[in-house]
């Protein structure tokens, strides 16, 4: 007993200079657009002080439950294992839901309510005209890169499980701010349940892919695009374009997520059907299960010649943000050496 409460103190005083967990000390706005309305976020240090210590951020998005509360205090759990809570700051952004049926989050005053499910593919936001959920991590992005503020900084790492997979993958393909940065930007993906395609070509339905970009059949016109007419669409595909991605189009999405580095991070056994999983028939188009959908789609862009797409396996994990995160394989991913 008393070795375990001196690991407690240990870990208690190593946390102590950092604002470690979720609450409203580790809170802070974000403002968007020009009504004065906002998004909240956890972090560690904040975002408007200097701090000439902060060589590396790390922004890691929530899933579909919005709780990203739990996603800081993985990240950070992450960071204390990678030895980078010194020089790394961790922000988990809110995408608060509340669109008076599938969610009821409770927001705080002036606080941007995005729709349950469609916060995820950079659409607007349900109480600010012109205003999408790209444009929070953009904001995000252009203050990290701010030299007053972090003159240190080296890199931005970008990173999302389940359905912070989604938006993590579907805003590699579509932002338009990673070019303009004065520091590089990579994305890890984490277990989504689909992924925006850069052509209408599918594997079909029992495909057999490895983790090297190779797959035993040959990508061709979706068998069944009669019946799930809207297979490659926005956000499965590049077809109407929507949201954020309309301003863009389909060749410059293309173009722009093979050219930006990306990291397929994924659960080895992420094979069952729970969780959110995706049965529509827009996304069994992808692939049977998460991990197998991954695989086609790592095919798929190595199919296009990817610049810098990268796949790790995380073993003995399934859907779980804290197993992949704080595994082996993960931090040096989700905390790379820029």
């Amino acid at each position: 007993m008393q070795k375990l409460t001196l690991f407690f103190f240990f870990l208690s005083s190593c946390f102590a200079q950092y604002c470690s967990t979720a609450t409203p000390e580790c809170t802070e706005k974000l403002m968007l657009g020009e009504a004065k309305k906002f998004s909240l976020l956890y972090r560690n240090y904040p975002l408007d002080k200097r701090n000439e210590k902060i060589v590396r951020a790390m922004i890691i998005i929530h899933g579909a439950g919005r709780n990203a509360h739990d996603y800081y205090s993985t990240g950070m759990a992450a960071a204390f294992l990678a030895g980078a809570l010194e020089n790394t700051i961790v922000i988990s952004p809110r995408y608060a839901g509340n669109n008076g049926a599938g969610c009821k989050d409770t927001l705080a005053k002036d606080e941007i309510a995005w729709d349950c499910g469609d916060w995820k593919n950079g659409f607007e936001a349900l109480n600010q005209k012109g205003i999408y959920s790209y444009d929070l991590l953009d904001k995000l992005l252009k203050q990290l890169s701010d030299e007053k503020i972090f003159p240190n900084l080296k890199g931005i790492v970008v990173s999302g499980h389940s359905a912070g997979g989604q938006i993590t993958q579907r805003y590699a393909a579509a932002n338009k701010v990673h070019e303009t940065l004065r520091v590089p930007v990579r994305y890890v993906v984490s277990n989504p349940s689909s992924y925006v395609y850069m052509d209408a070509m599918r594997l079909p339905r029992d495909f057999h892919c490895d983790t090297k970009g190779k797959c035993e059949e040959e990508f061709r016109a979706y068998g069944d695009r009669r019946n799930c007419t809207t297979y490659n669409s926005w956000m499965h595909g590049l077809d109407n374009l929507k949201g954020y991605a309309a301003s863009l189009n389909a060749e410059q999405i293309r173009q722009q997520l093979l050219s930006r580095p990306v990291t397929y991070l994924m659960g080895e056994l992420d094979t069952l059907p729970i969780a959110g999983f995706d049965s529509s028939c827009i996304s069994m188009a992808q692939g049977p299960t998460r991990y197998d959908r991954a695989k086609g789609f790592f095919a798929h862009v190595t199919k296009l010649k990817a610049k810098d797409h990268n796949f790790v396996t995380v073993p003995l994990c399934g859907h779980n943000n804290r197993c992949i995160w704080t595994a082996d394989q993960a931090l040096p991913v989700v905390f790379p050496k820029f």
